[in-house]
């Protein structure tokens, strides 16, 4: 019988490998109730989660009525629609909305929007602590870098980020009934902002993929209005949360192993090794859609049932020692690095390059304009939003022995 874990609390994202390896005792594929969700299957070997993230035959994020397997009767049809996007599609519809979007999001785009990237993170380090010190590093860098990255790739107006940054607080806030509705405030209004946006450019024209989705539109794209919204929230939520967390919890590391930040310093060209080691170790995104399964079958000697769901741990598969050498501890030089953070089969992360870029550029612009930059309060003291399914650091107050402590402070 499987320990039954709270995937949502304080000691699980305090120390994801020590709760992985209980559960993983109890076999790589074990029963467990997942929170929104209810009763599933989760995997908890490298080996179990790739099957069934590749395995496109057996298991379906879609029930046979086309409705979403992560999808509960009770949820409004805004939500809905939101969630109909390439994400929560199978075959052929999947690469049929991809495909659109595919192109902006290869590697030659990406690189060359590195400079751009880095400027940004320039620009943010250095206003840091422009409200005092000690300074949330969730809150004044890591959060708003994705986003005003995918802001620009998408030509949304530079004014309207106050609004991104809000919603994306309440997104990423999710931890029971109250916040629940709070997401779904923010899900309405950030859905109707976006069916404005595709309509100004409808009208107007304009810069960016938002502007391009109109085009394919306007061409007779094989692309309905509803997905086009659908696909805007997807690139702008997908495109900057999970990148917030991936950022605000390397920095972490760092700050608390002085040796490895030592390390990186002496040679910035290691950051690249380092990424896949952040990506590895802090893995953001810890789980995946549900999905169901399609028939009887076994999947690693397990025997599951045709309707069963299943969430593939894309963080125990990160952590599983047949992969990883010592996979508990952060090592920034390993190499090979089988990790899944970004999954893989269809659904590998369209945004994989987009992503690691900018915490490269966010590591090397913080760490070089404050060189002394370090933790204003003691490990302990650091906590983890109650988020299921999301490794997401709640605040992260740093300051610098170059800046005067403000007389109120904000990271408190």
């Amino acid at each position: 019988m499987a320990p039954r874990l709270d995937f949502t609390s304080e000691a699980f994202f305090r120390d994801p490998p020590r709760a992985i390896a209980t559960l993983r005792i109890s076999g790589p594929v074990v029963p467990a109730r997942f929170p929104f969700v209810g009763d599933v299957w989760i995997t908890t070997t490298h080996e179990a989660t790739a099957q069934a993230l590749k395995d496109g035959t057996n298991f379906t994020l879609r029930k046979e009525d086309g409705n979403f397997a992560g999808l509960r009767w009770w949820m409004p049809n805004y939500v809905r629609t939101i969630a109909n996007n390439m994400l929560t599609m199978d075959e052929p519809d999947h690469t049929r909305l991809r495909s659109i979007v595919d192109e902006a999001f290869r590697r030659r785009a990406i690189v060359a929007m590195k400079p751009r990237i880095r400027a940004i993170a320039d620009g943010l380090a250095e206003e840091l602590f422009s409200a005092g010190s000690p300074a949330d590093l969730v809150q004044r860098y890591a959060r708003i870098l994705p986003l005003a990255v995918i802001s620009e790739l998408l030509g949304l107006p530079l004014a309207d980020r106050p609004k991104f940054i809000a919603w994306a607080d309440a997104m990423s806030s999710l931890t029971g009934v109250v916040s629940f509705f709070r997401l779904l405030f923010a899900v309405r209004k950030m859905r109707g902002y976006l069916e404005q946006q595709l309509q100004i450019a409808r009208v107007d024209g304009g810069e960016g993929l938002i502007a391009g989705l109109v085009q394919v539109e306007r061409e007779g794209g094989q692309i309905t209005a509803e997905e086009m919204v659908s696909m805007v929230f997807l690139l702008l939520a997908a495109g900057s949360e999970t990148t917030t967390h991936l950022i605000s919890g390397s920095v972490y590391e760092l700050l608390k192993n002085p040796t490895l930040r030592d390390w990186l310093e002496e040679d910035w060209s290691r950051l690249p090794l380092a990424v896949e080691e952040f990506l590895r170790f802090v893995s953001p995104v810890q789980f995946s859609k549900p999905r169901y399964v399609r028939r009887d079958i076994e999947l690693e000697s397990v025997r599951l049932k045709k309707g069963d769901r299943i969430m593939v741990m894309l963080a125990a598969a990160n952590m599983d020692p047949a992969e990883h050498d010592h996979p508990e501890r952060l090592d920034l030089q390993r190499k090979p690095n089988r990790h899944i953070s970004f999954g893989t089969g269809i659904h590998f992360c369209l945004g994989h390059q987009l992503a690691r870029i900018e915490v490269a550029c966010a590591v090397e612009a913080l760490l070089t304009r404050w060189p002394r930059l370090g933790l204003a309060v003691e490990p302990p003291q650091i906590h983890w939003r109650r988020r299921p399914g999301i490794r997401a650091l709640d605040r992260l107050p740093v300051f610098d022995d170059a800046v005067p402590a403000a007389s109120t402070n904000e990271a408190a």
